[in-house]
């Protein structure tokens, strides 16, 4: 035990890299014979506790102090954000691209009542699917209420923004009739990330240009998409949804986005996106330079405001 044991310093606590019965069967050899059970409840009587993982060691080299401080001030500036626009009822969203889905008779994860046993496809291999779903999520932390946009072909930035434009369309322009201006929360990468300049442009020329709309973006720092609210708020509650139950067909997965409430009061509505978007779309800098962007004094890679063109 002497090199397999680990501890906190601080607290005392101690735990074994060695499995109860391995334990129980050096023990038999050296002619005590217990059980892995009783080697359990010893190992609590000295001090010891099952242990897991902690992601808590921040790999940024030097300087990760001042980069944890410049995170906190991003989540500072987001929540001002948030509760400015929140006072003044004026339209905040968060948005993000949900895990892509393989519609077949695949596995789920997840347990569900049944009367009998669902078989599924022992591999879950993309060419036995029928199609890859993209769900691309806009959430309203104001209303409770969620719009998830099914694409067929890829995550990209004119994506991204089409389900915006959708959602304005359908939805926003209508609960917000004299809206000025709209506050957008977004991860740090992908479709939507800072450094896309695709994401800039058709959310300038798609989005803010045709509705007259001054756009406010917030990024979430990397490695922090877990806080964006979309992704607790709605996203995990699709999930828990549709836990268990093969997503067989397009109108599965489609009745199950669009039927996800939670005790709050969370109503989901969810279309389907049939448009076919290329990948590695490139903006030429004479479009890049139309884009009417001005960057905050504060992180001005993650905070810019869109103003539509006088």
């Amino acid at each position: 035990m002497k090199y397999e044991t680990a501890g906190d310093p601080m607290t005392g606590l101690k735990w074994t890299r060695k499995a109860t019965r391995k334990i129980a069967d050096e023990l038999k050899r050296e002619g005590i014979l217990v059980s892995d059970k009783w080697v359990g409840c010893m190992l609590k009587e000295l001090g010891y506790s099952l242990q897991a993982n902690r992601k808590r060691i921040a790999l940024s080299g030097n300087g990760s102090l001042q980069r944890r401080a410049e995170r906190d001030l991003q989540f500072r500036h987001i929540c001002r954000m948030r509760e400015h626009f929140a006072r003044k009822q004026e339209p905040a969203i968060s948005i993000d691209t949900k895990k892509k889905e393989l519609i077949g008779n695949f596995k789920n994860p997840g347990r569900v009542w049944r009367d009998q046993t669902c078989d599924v496809a022992d591999h879950d291999f993309p060419s036995y699917a029928s199609a890859k779903i993209i769900p691309h999520g806009i959430y309203d932390p104001i209303t409770n209420e969620g719009t998830v946009s099914i694409g067929l072909s890829h995550d990209t930035a004119a994506f991204a923004v089409d389900s915006i434009c959708a959602w304005w369309t359908n939805y926003g322009s209508q609960r917000y009739p004299h809206a000025r201006r709209i506050l957008i929360l977004a991860d740090n990468g992908g479709s939507n990330g800072p450094s896309n300049a695709a994401w800039q442009y058709h959310l300038w020329h798609d989005f803010c240009q045709r509705n007259r709309l001054k756009v406010i973006v917030c990024h979430y720092p990397a490695g922090a998409s877990k806080w964006n609210p979309i992704e607790h708020r709605l996203f995990s509650e699709i999930s828990k949804n549709w836990a268990g139950v093969p997503l067989i067909n397009l109108q599965t997965a489609l009745k199950y986005i669009r039927t996800t409430k939670t005790e709050t009061g969370l109503k989901v509505t969810a279309t389907l996106n049939r448009k076919h978007y290329p990948l590695k779309e490139h903006v030429s800098d004479e479009l890049q330079a139309q884009v009417l962007i001005k960057r905050y004094h504060l992180f001005p890679k993650l905070n810019y405001t869109l103003s539509p063109a006088i």
